[in-house]
């Protein structure tokens, strides 16, 4: 089974939603990750038959099913707001979609699906209770397994998880990933978040502005991002992003400096890509990025400290710290940042120059 969006684009009042997509997506799960107003939604919309193009086509197994409406299709969309029949006990809710399918013909055939995906969901003692007597994770296993009850071609998950609280959102992250591991259709799975696209492992698409950033594996992409948009996406908390210059095999930042081993030509503007978790308050070896810096915020999360620096220039830097430290703002002190640790981008297109220190002198463009 394949799903094929081609040349896919989208405008509203003026704006484009989507810029010319071409996706080509085959059975398993595939992760959609992007920011808020990436266009992830609008993508999934068109992909299920609930918006149509303003140019382009979508493909079902070799079959262009552009101007096929949402009810004709084979296709199963779960929302962020999970959506239930109020009126309907969690067993008719998951049987309600194989009522109209041809496919289950008997009331034994029903009852048996219908069993089947609430014990894959772990609901299999709700089913006879109302969704306003479930908890909101219940009530989101419930609308999964409706989604799940009828086998289709593609299935459709627009951030299921992000409304749930994080024990409940670990679980059943733990749970899809099994379930969609070896899925006989197209899953597509949308979500804001990078660390539940790196926790699937499942081959991603990273959407960014309408456009297609880059495909591929989510780890790789996170290891050794190809461009500031891709590193961006899948960094959180947020990249830390500061300027700097390469003069005579050196890369020049805010007052400091490490070395490209091989010259670069001199006076090519850079952008440096730093992770939070990569910068310390405490040397930890020779060669470290010296960035003195004025202590703004400490943020005290009991697991970790994220603490806001304000270095030269008006820049800003954050350092996710582990466990509980404590530091009053006003003080100044210095932040180290392993060079090894640092992604060099081209300032001018925001494609990736080196992954550290001892890359920069081999890449030239």
């Amino acid at each position: 089974m394949t799903l094929i969006l081609d040349g896919v684009s989208v405008r509203q009042r003026g704006e484009t939603w989507l810029d010319d997509i071409h996706l080509e997506l085959s059975n398993g799960m595939t992760t959609l990750v992007g920011p808020m107003t990436a266009g992830k939604t609008t993508l999934m919309r068109v992909a299920a038959g609930l918006q149509t193009p303003d140019s382009g086509r979508v493909v079902v197994h070799g079959k262009d099913v552009t101007g096929i409406s949402v009810r004709k299709r084979s296709v199963a969309f779960v929302y962020q707001q999970f959506i239930n029949y109020p009126s309907l006990a969690v067993y008719e809710n998951i049987a309600s979609p194989l009522r109209l399918d041809p496919r289950f013909r008997s009331k034994s055939e029903i009852d048996r699906r219908v069993r089947e995906v609430a014990e894959l969901m772990g609901i299999a003692g709700l089913l006879d209770r109302r969704p306003a007597e479930l908890s909101g994770g219940q009530q989101q296993r419930t609308a999964i397994a409706r989604a799940l009850a009828r086998p289709v071609d593609v299935l459709l998950l627009d951030e299921p998880l992000a409304n749930l609280d994080f024990k409940l959102r670990e679980q059943l992250r733990a749970d899809l990933k099994t379930m969609f591991a070896d899925a006989p259709g197209v899953v597509l799975y949308s979500t804001a978040d990078p660390n539940e696209a790196l926790t699937f492992a499942a081959p991603t698409v990273v959407l960014g502005e309408g456009r297609v950033q880059h495909v591929g594996d989510v780890a790789e992409m996170y290891a050794h991002p190809p461009t500031l948009a891709v590193a961006a996406t899948l960094s959180d908390p947020p990249l830390n992003l500061l300027p700097g210059v390469v003069r005579e095999g050196r890369i020049e930042v805010l007052g400091t400096s490490f070395p490209a081993p091989r010259a670069h030509a001199t006076g090519h503007d850079v952008m440096l890509g730093i992770r939070p978790h990569q910068v310390r308050i405490a040397r930890e070896g020779p060669g470290a990025l010296e960035l003195p810096a004025e202590i703004r915020l400490a943020e005290v999360t009991g697991s970790a400290t994220f603490l806001h620096l304000l270095l030269q220039g008006d820049r800003h830097l954050v350092a996710h710290l582990p466990g509980t430290q404590l530091f009053t703002p006003g003080e100044t002190t210095v932040a180290y940042v392993d060079p090894t640790h640092v992604f060099v981008f081209d300032e001018a297109g925001g494609r990736l120059l080196a992954t550290s220190a001892a890359d920069l002198g081999g890449v030239h463009g």
